[in-house]
């Protein structure tokens, strides 16, 4: 900003003085004032230049060095650089630039030298770009006046931090306060030898999270930088253990160093470490017990230790922690009662406890002090007794799951107060009732996940279509009861599901047809209907499905995020649970595998264009199999195995560039199995029990010759048309450019 006294001043030079008579000007007077008025570029620029000029220059140069996919910077010399885009100056005469700022400005290039020209910078911020390239040698040793430097979310690579200027055993000072370099590439140590960091005594927050670090965490901060509450070390590839001097961190108030290569137990000196609110841990190789001094520790709002060794029990007195808001203890080899303490954490907003070892009844928890509960997650352990009702007290939750553990009983009722509940995952226990459970979940009208595989066993599900609400399931997008031996028909109210996504009957005991309605479901792009007893023919409406159909149908479907991850066994045996966390990531597919069915692949599963995974083995489907196929062009996995088709296989599903799979073992096929593409690496197994198939990956010859076999006689009729027709007119095509040539020839003869 220009000083209001220079203004003032710049325009007191023409302003005429009322205490004496005008004098007339001479003519070198005019002569002046010509040159400043006309020679400089305008009268203004000339008042109001107060850019440092080296400033201006550097800043030049750095904008040289990079592009924009948003728009260009405009950074011009008819423009005063203290106004320019993200530039800020202090208030000196020589104005200097004090700040850039210009994070999302979809910058990329690289950090040029000129910034270590900006002496008094004290921000700098390019944050959320894609700048690239090493930092400049001797950058922290030149901008020593810098407090805050954020270049995070860039691709910023090579090691940190350069010091090939500074000198040795110098005893310098940094005014670095915070420090973000996280989501780069950079790599290699954090030393201690670093001159920069023995420097930066006024640091309080470093954040190197996702990048390519390794070696031990650089505890040493914790002496050189006693000011810090700001440790980020998360994403990285940081090893060994964690060292006791992260203690020395009196100030700390964030931990984060999760998702490393980190061993050994949680030193005893972080729960000294009275101002921690945050000990973010995971997906390490931690070991040992939670210690019970991690009750001191009164500030914490967040504690995740997920996915690593942890063994013993959860800390008795882990109700001393009532500023917890998440809890994160999963997959672990906890082991224990959860303690009734527990109750006190009334802040909890979400809590985590899956896969462990835990044990006991879950009704003498007292659900009712969660009010501010969201996601709660028990799943996966060893608690038995009855379904505890009481948590339909927390009032706020939106995600539950108790699946895999021994709970009995039934759903109760209170379960429609929880105005907020979209995700609810049962399976896996003793659960009694489906018709009762149906009847009360259709009334949770934002419910969109209902995962309530292997309970009800044996029991009779619903069939008629008035049993479903008008308003009854209005949000639901997935839907699974495998596993459960249900009897019955598909049921007939499945058709008003009109949100449907995914649904999963597998496992159980239906019969009848598989009905044709399903194809009218216009979100649906995932079916197992595997091991049932469905009988008669595949109907041709299921190959109408309208989001497997059109890719922009499918892509138009809603695909939220899961609450919590969605463990899906597409009933393979050889293939184990794959876990999903959002309703994208689920391949479209169709599995009807295991039944009854019988005649043929209707030819229109050729119009599921968007269809990844085609499942009808174990059937009695018989005919050839359609050339149709082929049309699949996103298709990664097709099983037609132990079935009864005949025929040859279609020489033009070697086009499916995307397939990995392909199975008809125990099938009546012959003929040649095609050659090239994907189809030279799959296994001999695939093809095995056809015993006339021959050639390709099975390496005996055959009796008829290899190539792409099944054309008719008209085809072969067609086929010489075509040719015929290409040879005419590629003769004609010859034949009028020789013309011409001659023609050329014999004109340029002529006009010589």
């Amino acid at each position: 900003m220009v000083d209001k006294k220079m203004r003032s001043k710049a325009k007191g030079i023409v302003r005429p003085l009322t205490t004496k008579p005008i004098q007339p000007l001479s003519s070198n007077m005019y002569l002046f004032l010509f040159s400043v008025l006309f020679l400089s570029p305008t009268f203004l620029t000339v008042s109001e230049a107060v850019c440092n000029l080296q400033d201006q220059e550097s800043l030049l140069w750095f904008s040289g060095n990079v592009s924009s996919s948003v728009s260009p910077l405009n950074w011009n010399m008819s423009i005063d650089c203290c106004s320019w885009e993200g530039i800020t100056c202090d208030d000196s005469s020589d104005s200097h630039v004090t700040a850039i700022s210009l994070p999302l400005r979809g910058l990329s290039g690289t950090l040029t030298t000129s910034v270590q020209n900006l002496q008094r910078l004290s921000h700098l911020d390019l944050s959320y770009n894609n700048l690239f390239g090493p930092l400049p040698s001797g950058f922290f040793s030149a901008l020593d006046q810098l407090m805050v430097l954020n270049l995070s979310y860039n691709n910023f690579n090579g090691e940190f931090p350069l010091e090939e200027s500074f000198e040795n055993g110098s005893n310098r000072f940094f005014s670095i306060q915070t420090l973000d370099l996280s989501s780069n590439l950079l790599q290699g140590q954090v030393l201690r030898s670093s001159v920069f960091l023995q420097g930066a005594i006024n640091l309080t927050s470093f954040n190197v999270s996702n990048n390519g670090f390794i070696g031990p965490i650089p505890s040493f901060m914790c002496t050189s930088s006693p000011q810090l509450s700001k440790l980020d070390f998360s994403y990285n590839d940081f090893g060994g253990h964690i060292s006791q001097g992260l203690g020395k961190c009196l100030k700390l108030s964030v931990l984060r160093a999760g998702f490393n290569n980190l061993s050994g137990e949680i030193p005893s000196e972080i729960y000294k470490l009275s101002k921690l609110e945050q000990l973010f841990l995971p997906v390490n190789h931690l070991s040992g017990k939670i210690d019970d001094d991690i009750t001191r520790l009164s500030k914490l709002t967040i504690l995740d230790l997920h996915l690593n060794h942890l063994q013993g029990d959860i800390p008795v007195g882990i109700g001393n922690l009532t500023s917890l808001r998440i809890l994160q203890l999963h997959i672990n080899n906890l082991t224990g009662l959860i303690p009734l303490s527990l109750a006190n954490c009334t802040s909890l907003v979400k809590l985590n406890l899956r896969v462990n070892q835990l044990r006991g009844s879950l009704t003498e928890l007292d659900f009712s002090q969660f009010q501010s509960l969201s996601i709660l997650d028990l799943g996966n352990n060893n608690f038995t007794g009855d379904f505890p009702n009481k948590v339909f007290f927390c009032k706020s939750l939106t995600a539950i799951r108790f699946a895999g553990n021994k709970l009995t009983g039934q759903i109760s009722s209170q379960v429609r107060e929880l105005e907020s509940l979209s995700f609810m995952a049962v399976a896996d226990n003793k659960l009694t009732n489906i018709t009762d459970a149906l009847s009360i979940l259709q009334g949770c009208k934002k419910l969109s996940t209902l995962i309530m595989a292997k309970n009800f066993y044996d029991e009779t599900v619903p069939g008629n279509e008035d049993f479903l609400a008008p308003d009854g399931f209005p949000k639901l997008q997935i839907f699974s009861i495998g596993g459960c031996q249900l009897k019955g028909e598909i049921p007939a109210w499945l058709i008003k599901l009109k949100s449907l996504e995914v649904i999963d009957l597998s496992l159980n005991r239906f019969e009848g047809l598989v009905p044709g309605w399903l194809g009218t479901l216009p979100n649906l792009f995932y079916i197992d209907l595997s091991d049932n007893l469905l009988s008669g023919e595949l109907p041709k409406e299921i190959f109408q499905l309208r989001a497997l159909m059109s890719q922009n149908t499918y892509d138009a479907t809603e695909k939220n995020s899961f609450e919590l991850p969605v463990f899906v066994n597409p009933n393979n045996v050889s293939r184990r649970s794959q876990l999903y966390n959002q309703l994208s990531s689920l391949p479209p597919a169709i599995y009807i595998n295991r039944n009854n069915l019988i005649g043929t692949i209707p030819g229109e599963v050729g119009q599921l264009k968007v269809l990844h995974v085609l499942e009808l083995l174990g059937n009695n489907l018989s005919g050839s199999i359609p050339d149709e196929l082929s049309n699949l062009f996103n298709i990664e996995r097709i099983d037609l195995s132990n079935n009864n088709l005949s025929g040859r296989i279609p020489w033009s599903l070697t086009s499916l560039y995307f397939m990995s799979y392909f199975n008809v073992a125990n099938n009546t096929l012959e003929g040649t199995i095609p050659t090239g593409s994907q189809f030279d690496s799959f296994p001999v197994a695939y093809f095995q029990g056809n015993p006339l198939l021959c050639g390709g990956v099975l390496l005996t010859s055959c009796t008829s010759p290899t190539r792409p076999p099944s054309i008719t006689a008209d085809e072969e009729d067609d086929e010489l048309k075509r040719t015929f027709v290409i040879g005419l007119v590629i003769g004609f095509f010859v034949s009028y450019v020789f013309y011409w040539c001659f023609f050329a020839m014999r004109h340029s003869r002529l006009s010589r």
